[in-house]
């Protein structure tokens, strides 16, 4: 009799046990599903999770273009990317309902200069004046006055922008997609170079571009890389 009662209470002990290991695997298994699921989140959100090492920008320069433009904002919204854009001035007029949907959706806006010129093949006032007016045609549509230029051609002087008061973004990659219609050269480019905290240079007046550009984001977002605005990667 007592061995039966002693090997009853094994049993129970035993069962209990089991109940308790299973309990906490489900436990295990619920929070790692729920990581997972937040991660992926944040991934799709453009929220770099753990460590920034996954960070990526893509950057846009000498827009806006009607069509174009348009397009790749239709794609990028799609995607739940956020990107930089690079205005030029003078192709702001006209495109003030495209600007203000980047702003809206939560792109980074930036400085070009006005007409695209080489900054430091012009005098300190032309230099000026070519920044000055692209910050106040942004203004006016934005109701925020830019922070970020990306200098023509990467050209300029720290005299320069210590007088605007801005900070220069250039960039990592620079696939040349303004010199190929080759959608398939462009996207290998960038995608077999890519690294983390990298900048990502392309052009949104073009098709072709921004039909690779969006390619480019579908590959590397399956690879796990983040898309942040090019001030995140800087930040950090």
């Amino acid at each position: 009799m007592i061995h039966k009662i002693k090997h009853h209470k094994y049993i129970n002990k035993v069962i209990i046990g089991m109940g308790s290991i299973i309990l906490m695997t489900i436990l295990a298994l619920a929070i790692f599903v729920q990581k997972a699921q937040a991660d992926k989140q944040n991934i799709q959100s453009g929220i770099c999770t753990d460590t920034t090492e996954r960070c990526i920008a893509i950057t846009f320069d000498d827009g806006p273009n009607p069509k174009s433009t348009e397009r790749l904002l239709d794609g990028l919204k799609e995607r739940n990317v956020k990107a930089t854009f690079f205005l030029v001035g003078k192709n702001i007029e006209g495109n003030e309902e495209i600007i203000q949907r980047m702003y809206e959706e939560g792109h980074l806006i930036g400085n070009h200069t006005y007409t695209h010129v080489q900054l430091d093949t012009i005098n300190m006032n032309m230099a000026r004046s070519e920044i000055v007016q692209t910050n106040e045609k942004i203004t006016e549509v934005i109701g925020e006055c830019p922070k970020y230029i990306r200098p023509p051609f990467g050209a300029y002087s720290d005299k320069l922008l210590l007088e605007i008061n801005m900070m220069p973004i250039l960039w990592s990659i620079d696939p040349e997609d303004w010199a190929t219609k080759d959608i398939r050269a462009i996207v290998n480019k960038v995608t077999k170079n890519i690294k983390c905290n990298d900048i990502i240079l392309l052009h949104d007046i073009y098709d072709t571009s921004v039909e690779a550009a969006l390619e480019i984001i579908d590959i590397l977002q399956s690879q796990g890389y983040v898309f942040v605005t090019a001030d995140q990667i800087l930040l950090d």
